[in-house]
């Protein structure tokens, strides 16, 4: 088999898949960022969930609605359920396919968002689910499905199905849509008068913002024009993400870097992941994807060195933040390892310093990185770069990156 050739088709494939539901969705895309909009500003939370790899999307949805990468925007409460591990292990052993209905029962009220997630029909999590979604419309949530095809249930308030057979593609898809709610959510706070039981205030010049919604630049305050905008800005962000694939695609680089991590793990060796914000939770996904993947793949041992919150905060506290993944890889980490770093900004200094700490120790070092790589990419043996510089493009660009290895290995 020609690998190169194989990654190539990938990545068309998924070109074809983007542009198809982003064309397709934006209309009711564009309808449901209001609709949260509203939500939000009644005091409604987001609650994501799913398992498996989509509970790293759950996690993925949490931080980028918390802490969001663009100055001057607010944080919004959103919750992902299966951070909540405890809680999440005993319920699902105690409750079976309702454990996530349980939990939303116990933190969820009437006013709430309800956002669950499934890659294909084979997925663990798709009866939990399914079971979550029901009870949260039947306490008044808004409730949103995010599916492969195939996706049974009673109607949510929104589904949203990727035409893919691929569980690769269709949570790449997933995360350019909860990139589009979360950036274009904020259309409607800078138009507060569109919004439900919110005094009518001013509109706003969107500013500093305005490369994310142009369209408000005149200050508009009609609610059917600004949707037709964010349609528009919908289907832009889409044609952004496909650029920015083909543009960081390196497919004799990938098969490269796929060999020399089959040779380390051949010889015994783990793989070892890590990164922040939203790069934590891709580094978990990659080892969930390693450790449970679809479709028949072969397991991969492979840790996240993202998840043990007790020697994360152990470390950061002690000894420095710089410092929690390099302490972490001179406990677990053996010569014959992986130190898999994912990074939007390619100069995280934690995630520096745990490459520093595993050159030295003889580990493969891989690198995804954005903004053209940085000081990162310099340092690792393989990397894997994209050139854009905004956040939420860079990693989904690097999803594929990581998914196309996963499927090489």
């Amino acid at each position: 088999m020609n690998f190169s050739d194989d990654i190539k088709e990938g990545y068309a494939e998924r070109e074809v898949v983007v542009r198809s539901f982003f064309t397709s969705e934006a209309g009711r895309l564009a309808e449901l960022c209001h609709r949260v909009a509203e939500r939000f500003a009644r005091g409604g939370r987001l609650l994501a969930f799913g398992a498996g790899a989509a509970a790293t999307d759950a996690q993925h949805v949490s931080v980028e609605f918390v802490h969001p990468v663009i100055v001057g925007k607010r944080a919004l409460p959103a919750l992902a359920l299966p951070n909540d591990a405890g809680s999440t292990l005993s319920l699902a052993l105690g409750e079976g396919d309702s454990f996530f209905a349980r939990q939303l029962e116990v933190v969820g009220a009437s006013g709430d968002i309800a956002l669950g997630m499934v890659h294909s029909e084979e997925d663990v999590g798709l009866p939990a689910v399914q079971s979550a979604l029901r009870h949260a419309r039947s306490k008044g949530m808004l409730t949103i499905a995010l599916s492969g095809p195939g996706f049974a249930s009673e109607a949510p308030d929104y589904w949203f199905a990727v035409d893919s057979d691929d569980p690769f593609i269709v949570q790449e898809v997933h995360e350019t849509l909860y990139h589009v709610l979360w950036e274009l959510v904020h259309v409607f706070f800078d138009q507060k008068g569109l919004l439900q039981q919110r005094d009518k205030g001013e509109t706003h010049d969107s500013g500093a913002s305005s490369f994310l919604y142009p369209f408000l630049s005149e200050g508009q305050s009609d609610l059917e024009e600004v949707l037709l905008g964010v349609e528009r800005s919908i289907i832009q962000k889409a044609e952004d993400v496909i650029a920015l694939r083909s543009g960081s695609l390196d497919a004799d680089g990938l098969s490269e870097t796929a060999r020399l991590i089959s040779e380390r793990v051949a010889a015994g060796g783990k793989v070892l992941a890590f990164g922040n914000g939203g790069s934590a939770t891709d580094a978990q996904d990659l080892v969930v994807d390693l450790m449970v993947p679809p479709n028949g793949l072969q397991p991969i041992p492979a840790m996240s060195l993202t998840n043990d919150a007790a020697v994360v905060t152990a470390v950061a506290n002690d000894v420095g933040f710089e410092n929690i993944y390099s302490r972490q890889l001179i406990a677990y980490g053996n010569e014959n390892d992986i130190a898999f770093a994912i990074s939007t900004s390619g100069g995280s200094r934690n995630v520096l310093a745990a490459v520093e700490e595993a050159s030295k120790r003889g580990l493969l070092t891989v690198a995804l990185a954005g903004y053209g790589g940085g000081r990162l990419a310099e340092m690792c043996h393989r990397s894997h770069t994209v050139g854009g510089d905004y956040i939420p493009r860079i990693q989904e660009a690097q999803a594929t990156q990581y998914h196309s290895l996963r499927r090489l290995l």
